[in-house]
């Protein structure tokens, strides 16, 4: 038999990450150097037909990103990818199915904190694709005196949205974290930020 195969591509997973959904593979054994990728995905709305990512067609790495080709966040998906070289191709693997909206791994926001004269005004700053920055992403912030175990809250606060925090009694070391929220069937939170520490009131 003249037809020979190459390898499929391996641990085909599609992920949630960081508000992104992605599909990840690693080349099969035996690949060779000058193989690219394709990548097509299909919905539970219309199964059997697989629908093409253009910018995921002959690529050369190893990961496809799919957050903003797909046309339904609140439907499942999977995708399903083949290696090509020159005139052969491998078969194509599927992944499992996974839901955007059910599914998404959040990443926790990066805070801008500007410290007034007796205020400190936060605001979060998400890694989100347009495509997904209509939904009603949220943030918890907790504010506490550094040493300390007594955390005040600050909850679901519109991603867009300021807190402004009046720090008139606040004297010492103050610390400001922060995680991503997100209402789907139950409540999604990111893991908090790295707290950023300012000096308040100081009397140098």
């Amino acid at each position: 038999s003249g037809h020979v195969q190459l390898p499929p591509p391996q641990n085909v997973t599609l992920l949630s990450k960081d508000f992104d959904m992605i599909l990840t593979w690693t080349p099969g054994e035996g690949s060779p150097p000058d193989v690219t990728y394709t990548v097509r995905y299909e919905s539970q709305e219309r199964m059997e037909k697989w629908i093409k990512v253009p910018h995921c067609k002959n690529i050369h790495r190893t990961s496809c990103n799919l957050t903003c080709v797909l046309r339904n966040f609140f439907v499942k998906v999977r995708a399903r990818v083949k290696a090509v070289s020159g005139q052969f191709q491998s078969p194509w693997v599927e992944s499992q199915f996974k839901e955007y909206h059910l599914d998404v791994e959040l990443a926790p926001p990066v805070l801008n904190v500007n410290v007034k004269e007796n205020l400190i005004h936060v605001n979060a700053s998400f890694p989100l694709a347009t495509c997904v920055e209509s939904f009603s992403w949220m943030y918890d912030l907790n504010l506490w005196e550094a040493g300390s175990e007594d955390k005040k809250k600050y909850e679901g606060i519109f991603r867009k949205n300021t807190v402004t925090i009046d720090t008139t009694a606040l004297r010492g070391n103050y610390c400001l974290s922060a995680r991503s929220s997100f209402q789907s069937i139950d409540f999604k939170h990111s893991k908090f930020s790295q707290p950023v520490c300012v000096l308040l009131n100081h009397k140098g």
